[in-house]
């Protein structure tokens, strides 16, 4: 599967990103705690909101698969996205007791504090309709993460959408996103994961995430190397790695100082399907989505922190990539 398995010249859009968009709040001023907070900074959020983000900033035509709630939060999400170039014409609306997904996080490299509100949220009222259908017959790439599937009726529409995708030939990469406290068990987890992890062509993760699949990552690789599937494995400051055929392709870090801890895998991921779709190589897409991952962490924000091409070409112009940590 290291061959570019892709028709996005002869199709209309890159990518449809599914799951979650929201609203970011970041106290003030930088550095602070949550209860020391003078002011609020607020940005794009929620793990496909970015990646779509990430992937409009570099350059690709993407669409976003969600729902957002009909108030201030949602109008405030969708602007964003917008702002940033995502296509929004498969995004529902919700009007009923739902809400926008909200997270508050600390803008700080170390001891770092995430707290999310996703009561009744939002994104979970996506449906597969016939207009996502047809949409992905002119899509090369799906993306589909983790936290679209805590819920059964989204599960389903997820599990549809994947299927459209696979019928019209796009290739299904499936993020596995996971959040514990989403979860009423483990178990349920692995079962609702394994699922979709066997319609998806390429499974992106860290150790934790994978851990949900088998608890053996080289057993993992080597599983989805029967399968003729890709995976990826994102190690934070140890790198990360692509088992792919019968090898594996490790890639190192840009050193630039981080300003805060996440964003990072969502701008990683949204560079590399978009790098790795212009010419197939996955060693080149991985060292773009390094230093992709490597800006969005220097920034304040996760939707706004996302490089553009010119911004990208510069940290692996002016920063040497230095070899991961450690491998496992």
């Amino acid at each position: 599967m290291s061959e570019p398995a892709t028709r996005s010249r002869s199709r209309e859009r890159l990518a449809l990103v599914l799951g979650r968009a929201g609203l970011d709040l970041y106290p003030q001023p930088d550095g602070c705690r949550l209860a020391e907070a003078e002011s609020f900074a607020a940005d794009l959020g929620g793990s496909a909101g970015n990646i779509a983000a990430a992937m409009a900033r570099a350059g690709a035509r993407v669409g976003l698969l969600s729902a957002l709630s009909a108030d201030g939060v949602g109008e405030f999400v969708r602007a964003r996205l917008a702002g940033l170039g995502v296509e929004l014409e498969l995004v529902a609306e919700t009007r009923g007791n739902e809400r926008t997904s909200l997270a508050l996080a600390e803008v700080r490299a170390a001891d770092c504090e995430v707290v999310i509100y996703r009561n009744d949220p939002a994104d979970l009222a996506y449906r597969f309709t016939p207009a996502v259908d047809a949409a992905l017959a002119g899509t090369s790439h799906l993306v589909v993460t983790g936290t679209s599937l805590i819920d059964a009726a989204s599960r389903a529409a997820v599990a549809a959408t994947m299927l459209s995708a696979r019928e019209h030939g796009c290739r299904i990469w499936f993020d596995l996103d996971y959040r514990a406290w989403n979860w009423p068990s483990p178990e349920q987890t692995r079962e609702v994961y394994a699922e979709a992890a066997a319609a998806a062509q390429v499974l992106v993760g860290n150790d934790e995430e994978f851990a949900v699949l088998d608890d053996d990552i080289e057993r993992l690789a080597a599983t989805c190397r029967a399968r003729g599937q890709v995976m990826v494995q994102k190690r934070g400051a140890a790198g990360s790695s692509v088992f792919v055929d019968d090898g594996r392709l490790d890639s190192g870090i840009y050193p630039l100082p981080a300003l805060k801890p996440y964003g990072s895998g969502d701008a990683f991921l949204g560079n590399l399907i978009v790098h790795l779709d212009a010419d197939g190589d996955w060693q080149r897409a991985i060292a773009a989505a390094s230093a992709a991952a490597a800006f969005a962490v220097s920034r304040r924000g996760c939707g706004a922190a996302m490089p553009d091409p010119a911004q990208l070409a510069a940290v692996q112009r002016d920063n040497r990539m230095q070899p991961a940590s450690h491998w496992s």
